[in-house]
């Protein structure tokens, strides 16, 4: 139950900080499909360099362990093809449907929809899918640093000032 409340909360808190940053707006989600308004890439990027130097920081303490997945190519180009023209139909991510339906846009509930049905067609289908798709270009559990043979934190500290670097240009740009 205890797992469950800090579930609870970290996602209470995530939507919290999606409705603030205004990422919930639909204006936003068409603005970052038009390449216009990088509102959302910078939110992305934010949570991104935060969520990894908090993994790392309690892989590091012993909390949790990380536990990569296999890079497999065609199941991301295809998964990603998806997930755009998804995107593109319904102007809502699956993450930001929920909040949007939390702040009573109920449209919305069409990207929520299309995410159930997905993640069910995707169940059917995995069988299928386990034999082709998911075995086109299977990169294995290969990670960065290990490629590069470095420390995590190199990676991180790069990558988190590539990221900041990014969303001042596009501050300067206005985007």
């Amino acid at each position: 139950m205890k797992m469950l409340l800090y579930g609870l909360s970290a996602g209470v808190l995530f939507g919290f900080l999606m409705q603030r940053a205004r990422v919930l707006r639909y204006d936003k989600q068409l603005g970052a499909l038009r390449l216009i308004d990088m509102t959302i890439v910078k939110f992305m990027l934010s949570t991104v360099v935060v969520g990894t130097i908090g993994l790392h920081l309690l892989a590091g303490l012993d909390v949790v362990a990380l536990s990569p997945k296999p890079g497999l190519v065609g199941a991301n180009i295809i998964g990603g093809l998806l997930f755009g023209v998804g995107w593109a139909l319904v102007g809502f991510c699956p993450g930001t449907s929920v909040g949007a339906v939390g702040e009573g846009r109920w449209h919305a509930l069409w990207g929520i929809l299309g995410m159930l049905v997905g993640a069910g067609l995707y169940a059917e289908a995995y069988p299928f899918l386990k034999r082709t798709v998911l075995g086109w270009g299977n990169l294995g559990k290969v990670r960065i640093p290990e490629v590069l043979h470095v420390s995590p934190w190199v990676v991180i500290v790069v990558f988190a000032i590539l990221a900041v670097a990014l969303c001042v240009w596009f501050e300067k740009k206005r985007l």
